[in-house]
C-alpha cells in the first residue's frame, strides 16, 4: 500500500484528523471523528486490495465511548481450572459447528458463551437463508467456502434433524435493455466463478413460479441451490449434537482477559473461573477483535452492521414459495444488494433485512425507520406486501470486516489460536464448510504436540424432538398413547404440547427459559406471540425444575417475567 497517497486522500477528505500507517502485519488507522459514518468510510478508504493485511481501526470517535460488553450475573468457580485441549469462544453457528466437528476426535472440547442460551446475536437474527453464492466476489474466502457449505446442507441438516428447504431464489430485473447485462453476468457466475446453476429465466417462466411477484419484471436471475432453514435451530442442533459426543458448553460465561506468554495463550478468565486450553478458536462474533485483542493477536477491526427483519402472519405465505428480491442495473455501477423476501421453513413470510453501519454491537433495537425502508423497497417486488401482517420483527448486527470478507486463519502473533472472525452473510451458509476447515487446521496444531486420535465413538446424527404437528394422524396418536403429555396442547398457534416443552427441557443442551424453549419448539411464535401460551410454558419450566415461577426468566439476565404473587 502506498502510505504517503493514502495519507493525502485522507487528508484531503478530512482535514488532516485521520492518518494511517502501515505495520509488518496490519494496516492501522488512526485520529479523531465525529461520526461513525465518517469512520467506517475512513477506514474503508485504506482497505489494501492487494495481499493479506487488514485495517484496524483505532480512530476516537467523538462524544462516544464504546459501550462495555453486557455480562452475565454468574460469578462462580465452575470451571476453574479446567484443562481443555480446545475451548472455542462463542455460541453462535461458528462455534458451535466447530465443536461437533472437533468431536470427531479424542480431545477434550470447552465451548464458552455469555449469553444464557446459544444463537442469542447474529446466528439467532438473521434471514437464514442458504446462499447460491451469486453476488460474491471471486477469489474471497466468502466465495470459496459459500460453494462448499451449500452443497453440504443436505447431508448435514439430514443428520442433525434440522427443516431444510431448497426452494431456489428469483432476483427480477425491469428493464429489457440490462438483459445482455444480467446475462453476461450469469454466465460470468456460472462458468468463472463456478455458481453452476445460474440462469436467466424470462417474464412468463417468473410468472409461471412465482406469480405474485411484478408483472413488470421482464426477466430474473435464478438459483435452485438457494434454500432456508432456522437458522437458531440449525446452531442449536450443532451444540446438541456435539454435547452428545462429549463436548462441555458453558452458558452465562464470559471470557473477562487472557494471559500470554511466549507468543502462546496460558489461561484465560472467566466470570466461571479460569480455564488453562491448549487450543483456543476465536468464534466472538463482533467481539473477535476484542478476544483478539485480549490474544495479543488484533490485526483486524469489526465494524458492526445492524439488519432488520420483519416476520409476517402464515396467512401471507401464498404472497411466495421462495425467495424474492429485485435489483436494478447500472451501467456505471453494476449491481447494487439488498433485502428480499424469504418463505421459511417455518411458513411464515420473513422480510428484510437493511444494513445499517452502527458502532454499537448488542443495540437490538428495531426503530420504525428501518422497517419503513425495507418495506417501501421490497413492494416493489411483491406488490400485495403489507406491514399490518406483520406479527414481530427483530434486528440482527453483523461482524464485518473492512474488507468485507471472513478471516479463517491462525493467529499471527500467539501461536496456539485461530480466528474465526468476520462472519457476515452468508455464514450462515458457508459454517459446515468452515467448521472443517477449522478442524483440520486445529488437528494438525495439536498433532505436532502428541497424537491426536480419532473418537470410534462419534455419531453424527441427532434425533430431534418429535414435531408432531408435523406427523401424519397415526403417528401423532401412537405418540400420546405412549405419552400422554404429548396430547396436552400448549401453544395453540404452533400445535406446541406439553410433552415436547418437556423434552427441550431435557435436551444435550436445556436452557431453561421461556425464550429458550421458544428458540427450540415455537411456542409463542405464532400470531398471538406468546400472549395465551408464554405463562404455560414458564409454569411447566417452573414445575420441571422445581423451583417457583418468579425464578424463571424469559431470557438470560434482567429478563424478569413475574416478582411475584399480587394475591
Amino acid at each position: 500500500m502506498n502510505v504517503k497517497k493514502r495519507n493525502q486522500k485522507l487528508s484531503k477528505r478530512f482535514g488532516g484528523r485521520v492518518k494511517v500507517r502501515e505495520e509488518a502485519d496490519r494496516i492501522v488507522v488512526s485520529g479523531r471523528l465525529d461520526s461513525w459514518e465518517d469512520v467506517v468510510e475512513a477506514c474503508s478508504m485504506c482497505v489494501s486490495k492487494k495481499g493479506n493485511k487488514h485495517v484496524v481501526n483505532d480512530i476516537a470517535l467523538k462524544g462516544m465511548d464504546p459501550k462495555p460488553m453486557r455480562l452475565p450475573a454468574q460469578s462462580d468457580s465452575t470451571l476453574e481450572e479446567a484443562r481443555p485441549d480446545v475451548l472455542i469462544i462463542g455460541g453462535g453457528i461458528s462455534g458451535t459447528s466447530i465443536a461437533r466437528e472437533l468431536t470427531k476426535w479424542k480431545l477434550s472440547v470447552l465451548l464458552v458463551e455469555k449469553e444464557a442460551d446459544l444463537a442469542v446475536q447474529a446466528s439467532g437474527r438473521n434471514d437464514g437463508e442458504v446462499h447460491p453464492g451469486v453476488d460474491l466476489k471471486k477469489g474471497s474466502l466468502k466465495q470459496h467456502y459459500v460453494l462448499l457449505g451449500n452443497r453440504m446442507y443436505d447431508r448435514v441438516c439430514r443428520e442433525l434433524d434440522v427443516p431444510f428447504k431448497r426452494c431456489g431464489q428469483y432476483v427480477g430485473f425491469h428493464g429489457w435493455w440490462s438483459y445482455p447485462l444480467v446475462r453476461l453476468y450469469a454466465w460470468e457466475r456460472k462458468y468463472i466463478c463456478g455458481v453452476k446453476d445460474t440462469r436467466v429465466i424470462g417474464r412468463k417462466k417468473l410468472q409461471e413460479k412465482e406469480p405474485e411477484m411484478n408483472p413488470d419484471y421482464q426477466f430474473a436471475l435464478y438459483n435452485e441451490s438457494a434454500g432456508c432453514v432456522c437458522p437458531y435451530g440449525l446452531t442449536i442442533a450443532y451444540g446438541e449434537n456435539a454435547a452428545a459426543n462429549g463436548a462441555k458448553i458453558s452458558l452465562n460465561t464470559a471470557v473477562l482477559s487472557m494471559e500470554v506468554r511466549d507468543d502462546r495463550i496460558q489461561s484465560v478468565l472467566t466470570n466461571r473461573g479460569r480455564i488453562w486450553p491448549r487450543f483456543v478458536v476465536n468464534a466472538a462474533g463482533t467481539f473477535a477483535e476484542d478476544i483478539a485483542a485480549m490474544a495479543q493477536d488484533r490485526f483486524y477491526s469489526i465494524h458492526p452492521r445492524r439488519g432488520t427483519n420483519s416476520i409476517l402472519d402464515k396467512k401471507s405465505a401464498c404472497l411466495t414459495r421462495s425467495i424474492v428480491s429485485f435489483k436494478t442495473v447500472k451501467k456505471e455501477t453494476g449491481h447494487t444488494k439488498g433485502g428480499g423476501i424469504l418463505h421459511t421453513v417455518d411458513d411464515n413470510l420473513l422480510v428484510g433485512p437493511n444494513a445499517v453501519e452502527t458502532y454499537e454491537k448488542e443495540n437490538f433495537a428495531t426503530e420504525q425507520a428501518s422497517i419503513d425502508a425495507v418495506f417501501q423497497k421490497q413492494v416493489h417486488t411483491v406488490e400485495k406486501l403489507s406491514q399490518r401482517d406483520i406479527i414481530t420483527y427483530f434486528t440482527g448486527v453483523r461482524a464485518a470486516t473492512f474488507e468485507e470478507d471472513f478471516i479463517i486463519e491462525k493467529g499471527r502473533r500467539t501461536k496456539n489460536l485461530i480466528h474465526c472472525a468476520g462472519i457476515q452473510s452468508p455464514g450462515l451458509t458457508t459454517a459446515p464448510a468452515v467448521a472443517l476447515d477449522v478442524e483440520k487446521m486445529v488437528v494438525e496444531e495439536l498433532g505436532r504436540e502428541r497424537n491426536v486420535e480419532k473418537n470410534p465413538e462419534f455419531h453424527p446424527v441427532r434425533k430431534g424432538i418429535p414435531r408432531l404437528r408435523e406427523l401424519p394422524k397415526e403417528e401423532r396418536n401412537r405418540l400420546i398413547r405412549e405419552n400422554p403429555d404429548y396430547g396436552v396442547i400448549v401453544c395453540r398457534c404452533e400445535e406446541i404440547s406439553r410433552g415436547e416443552i418437556l423434552d427441550a427441557l431435557h435436551s444435550p443442551v436445556p436452557v431453561a427459559t421461556v425464550d429458550g424453549i421458544k428458540k427450540r419448539l415455537r411456542p409463542g411464535m405464532g400470531r398471538c406471540q406468546g400472549g395465551f401460551c408464554m405463562p404455560l410454558v414458564a409454569k411447566i419450566i417452573s414445575e420441571e425444575e422445581n423451583t417457583d415461577l418468579s425464578e424463571v426468566r424469559k431470557a438470560g439476565r434482567g429478563s424478569v417475567i413475574t416478582y411475584g404473587r399480587t394475591k
